[in-house]
């Protein structure tokens, strides 16, 4: 479906709701303290699922510890943006922010890489230092796909999944949503050949995702689940601080956080473990 223009009253107020963003722009990247003495690991319960009788269809959860070097692992926020064409999902999307703002600054400050990929935004973000890092950062070239796929999603989104009566699809968002800062070395991207870079200079093999939306962009973006799965990076998705854009009118007819669950369970069956903010919080302060 074509994007129709939002109305220019509407486009003001998402330019004046990014201008929060803006402010906290500093003049120049800040460095970690030299004397800085923090934990180079931490370990996590994630959760998967296995298919322990092959073509069963008997899929059982099970749970189990990895560990993690923070030099290796980078946190990728998907598509947080300010405005949803669907209210439904910019409520959600209001909702996840408050709560992913303060676990995204307890991980920059253990040292994790912090990757910004409000998509079709980066105009917005030409001149900030965190857009003008990627764009500095040599191209690596990814190896050959590992072929990796999977089955049809267990819910139906064919209809867009917007779950609030009546709304039409246009772009209406400007840039990410006004809680979630961006500072120090965090960089900004929404392009999967300038994130591996990124991490490929870095040495980041772990990225953990978080954003929205579970069956779209967090698998479907070339900087998300299946590609960077496919290009041989370890990825990990914080299954709390997502949402999955579906209409419980839709296939299999059950409540909005059932539909969001089935989209979870199908990313742990095939493509990577999950675990909750709370665990990842509390693993840092370790």
């Amino acid at each position: 479906m074509a994007l129709s223009k939002p109305p220019a009253r509407v486009g003001m107020l998402l330019l004046l709701s990014c201008a929060v963003v803006l402010t906290s722009f500093p003049s120049r990247l800040v460095s970690f303290s030299a004397g800085q003495a923090v934990a180079q690991n931490f370990v996590l319960p994630l959760r998967t699922r296995v298919e322990a009788f092959k073509g069963s269809s008997n899929w059982e959860e099970v749970n189990f510890q990895k560990s993690f070097s923070v030099r290796e692992t980078a946190i990728v926020i998907c598509d947080m943006w300010d405005k949803h064409w669907c209210q439904g999902a910019t409520e959600r999307v209001n909702g996840l922010a408050r709560k992913m703002a303060p676990l995204i600054d307890q991980a920059r400050a253990r040292g994790i890489q912090i990757i910004h990929a409000p998509s079709d935004t980066m105009n917005f973000y030409k001149d900030t230092p965190w857009r003008k890092t990627m764009l500095e950062i040599p191209r690596a070239t990814p190896p050959a796909s590992k072929g990796l796929s999977d089955s049809p999603l267990p819910i139906d989104d064919a209809d867009g999944g917007c779950d609030t009566p009546g709304d039409k699809q246009y772009k209406a968002w400007t840039c990410q949503h006004s809680a979630i800062q961006i500072t120090g070395h965090d960089v900004v991207s929404d392009k999967g050949i300038e994130i591996y870079s990124l991490l490929q200079q870095r040495g980041i093999k772990n990225l953990f995702v978080m954003g929205v939306h579970t069956n779209m962009c967090v698998l479907n973006r070339t900087f998300a689940i299946k590609q960077m799965t496919n290009w041989g990076i370890a990825c990990v998705l914080v299954r709390d601080l997502t949402d999955a854009m579906y209409n419980p009118q839709s296939r299999p007819y059950v409540s909005h956080e059932q539909g969001t669950e089935l989209v979870i369970r199908h990313i742990e069956k095939y493509w990577c473990p999950t675990v909750l903010s709370q665990q990842l919080a509390e693993a840092l302060r370790r």
